[in-house]
Parts: C-alpha cells; sequence; structure tokens
C-alpha cells in the first residue's frame, strides 16, 4: 500500500499515552507498506458479493480497516485464538470508527462460528497440523455462500530458496514473541486442493511475493451461483 494509506490506518493503533507501546502501530505500519498482501485480497474481493466477510486468524484486524479505507462496506466478522490481540483490535476498530467490524476470541481448530458468504484465510494454516489444516479449509469452504468467495494467504511447500526463507522467519516470529504458536505443518498445492475441490469450490492460485523473498500463494476458491 502507499505510505500515506498505510499511515492513516497506522495511526488507530497509537497508545492513548503520549509515551505508550507503540509496537501495533510500527508493525501495522510496516507490514500495510511491505506487504503484498492487502493488495492482493482487496482485488480478490473487489468482485466479490457484498456478503459478510469472516476473517479467520485476524489478528490486530488489519482487513478490516483496508476494506474500509477502500470503501468496501461488507459487514466484517474476525476471529483469532490470541485474546489480548482481540482486544487491540477491538481498540483499534473503534477508534477508527468501523462500522461494520466485530471480533471474537476462537480456536479456529476446534470450532467455527455459524457464517454465510465471503472468508478469508491469511497466514494461518501453517500453525496447524496437517488434519488440522484438512479439516478447517472443510470447515471455511462450508461458510461460503453460492457466488461468494474464499480467500487464502498461505506459504507452500516445494523445497524452493523462498520455502526454507519464510519457515525461517516464521519460527523467528514465534521466539521473538509476536506469534504465540510456532509452524506446524506447512501445505502443498495439492493438500490444499483436495479438500477446496472436493467442497465445490472452482480455484485460482498465484503467487503473491511482491517484493518480499518470501514464498507466499493467494488462492481464491469461487463457489457458483445457485442455478
Amino acid at each position: 500500500m502507499a505510505r500515506e494509506q498505510a499511515r492513516r490506518i497506522a495511526t488507530a493503533f497509537l497508545p492513548e499515552q503520549r509515551f505508550g507501546n507503540r509496537r501495533d502501530y510500527y508493525y501495522s505500519r510496516g507490514k500495510l507498506g511491505s506487504d503484498p498482501l492487502y493488495p492482493g485480497v482487496l482485488a480478490a474481493l473487489d468482485d466479490a458479493p457484498a456478503a459478510p466477510l469472516l476473517d479467520i486468524g485476524c489478528g490486530l484486524g488489519l482487513l478490516a480497516h483496508v476494506l474500509h479505507q477502500h470503501g468496501n462496506v461488507l459487514a466484517y466478522h474476525g476471529l483469532d485464538i490470541d485474546a489480548d490481540k482481540v482486544a487491540r483490535a477491538e481498540r483499534a476498530s473503534a477508534r477508527a470508527a468501523l462500522p461494520h467490524a466485530r471480533f471474537t476470541c476462537v480456536d479456529a481448530s476446534a470450532a467455527l462460528p455459524a457464517h454465510h458468504g465471503n472468508v478469508a484465510l491469511l497466514d494461518v494454516l501453517q500453525y496447524l497440523p496437517a488434519p488440522a489444516q484438512t479439516r478447517l479449509l472443510h470447515e471455511a469452504a462450508a461458510r461460503v455462500a453460492p457466488g461468494a468467495r474464499l480467500v487464502i494467504r498461505t506459504m507452500l511447500a516445494d523445497n524452493s530458496g523462498r520455502d526454507r526463507t519464510t519457515r525461517i522467519t516464521d519460527m523467528l516470529a514465534h521466539l521473538v514473541g509476536w506469534m504465540g504458536t510456532r509452524p506446524r505443518h506447512y501445505p502443498d498445492a495439492g493438500s490444499l486442493r483436495a479438500p477446496l475441490e472436493s467442497a465445490g469450490l472452482q480455484l485460482r492460485m498465484t503467487p503473491l511475493y511482491g517484493n518480499t523473498p518470501f514464498n507466499n500463494w493467494l488462492i481464491v476458491g469461487d463457489r457458483a451461483r445457485a442455478a
């Protein structure tokens, strides 16, 4: 995203006290300004129907801010296992006056709330073991309404240099405490295709490297409109 766009969104994460902790502010500003994730997701959702969006593993809820700034008024429900991040996401959402956003602390590997619309699953799968990934993909696909869309960003295991760089970076994020869980299993293209296509989604898989050294891919699954 453009620097000024990233800065405007990040201001919602400034601390209330002048000398408070600015970790979320600098993280948000840096991620929005350098990660191709959000432009990629915006493009994937641009022609999706105006159905509610379930963001599984939402973290600080940056996607809600990006959608709002972009003029997208989808009703947004963010889920994350980290209760502290959910609380920080709620504070930033209230400060930015995002009328369509709400957040819930949920372990997505155990259960998902009822939903019928669009679904986002961004940078989540590698933190689950393989069987839990398959279950979550089935659960996510089941919540995609006819004509709506599932958008996934994930690293794909392919033994490349980008693959190795991604694994090292993910482990470091866990060691410094940003991610509460360590990476468990990296999916390959086949292990993504099988459950999603069996659930009736038509898939498109494209690299989403941007200027990063990571092996990130954007997977878009469309459910055909009802006849």
